[in-house]
């Protein structure tokens, strides 16, 4: 009998049509379901190339202790990850990240160090550098880590291009680390340069959990503003209606990153007469229930 582990089910996630929040004839959206991955958001596939690559290459070792700075969805599945392959997590991010991300972490054998909220995702960087360089931890740096968008290279465009059969136009994705979207950026430009990418961040003063729009001094190295072929701001309010929405309308139960990413997506397919649109739905939506977003 042939078996499996838990790493063997990361990856390969549906791509669904939409059926309620867009319709409109020629123009196809379609919405891949990363919260199918074991940890329950696209980060899943990232983290198991940061850490797996960092082993083959020899510059971490069973039994290490690893550090990295996080809004939430990458420490969980890093906090997966380590465990599965053999090192230990030490996760660093902001005190008002959900209480339900903190306790999957903890769940799975992360420490989980809370930083000041004032200070954003920046605050929770310098710390995870602090720790590096005064406990000899290994910082795996997802910013600039290019097993990041490697991941994305080599699994969710490759699943794209499969499942709409070479047909997609458009791909859009709310920008975090930018590691999903430049991987699949390089790999689909690959197959045609005809294929837009589309890239979701938020509006000045908006807070959508999952993406933002980076200062100049922390954008991250592996973000290739080649490879993205236009930005638009989402605002706030909408990637939560569009949040809403998704669970309502289409049982996709996901957090507000993958609102933005929708809502960005309907702009692009309202814009044209025919195509293949496809959008990234993040994550699961349980790790927000403490958040007033289901409200």
């Amino acid at each position: 009998m042939k078996t499996k582990s838990i790493i063997d089910f990361v990856g390969n996630t549906p791509l669904v049509e939409a059926q309620q929040i867009f319709k409109k004839e020629g123009v196809k959206l379609l919405l891949k379901l990363e919260g199918n991955n074991p940890g329950g958001s696209v980060k899943d596939r990232a983290a198991y190339y940061m850490i797996s690559e960092a082993i083959k290459r020899k510059n971490i070792k069973k039994g290490d202790t690893l550090v990295e700075a996080t809004s939430g969805n990458t420490g969980i599945a890093l906090a997966l990850m380590a465990k599965v392959l053999g090192v230990n997590m030490v996760i660093t991010m902001p005190e008002n990240s959900t209480i339900e991300r903190v306790k999957t972490m903890r769940a799975y054998g992360a420490k989980v160090i809370l930083t000041d909220a004032d200070k954003g995702m920046e605050g929770a960087i310098d710390y995870a550098l602090k720790l590096k360089y005064k406990k000899g931890y290994f910082r795996l740096n997802q910013f600039d880590n290019l097993d990041n968008p490697k991941a994305h290279y080599n699994t969710t465009g490759p699943e794209i291009w499969r499942d709409t059969e070479g047909q997609v136009t458009h791909f859009v994705s709310a920008m975090g680390t930018t590691g999903t979207i430049t991987g699949v950026s390089d790999f689909l430009k690959g197959k045609s340069e005809a294929i837009q990418i589309i890239g979701a961040q938020p509006k000045d003063c908006a807070r959508i959990p999952g993406i933002r729009k980076w200062r100049k001094e922390y954008l991250p190295a592996i973000f290739k503003a080649n490879k993205i072929d236009k930005i638009l701001e989402v605002g706030e309010n909408e990637a939560r209606e569009m949040t809403i929405r998704l669970a309502k309308e289409e049982g996709i139960f996901a957090g507000m990153s993958s609102g933005g990413s929708v809502a960005t997506a309907i702009k692009i397919a309202n814009s044209i007469d025919k195509g293949v649109v496809v959008a990234i739905i993040c994550d699961r939506g349980d790790r927000y229930l403490s958040s007033d977003i289901f409200e």
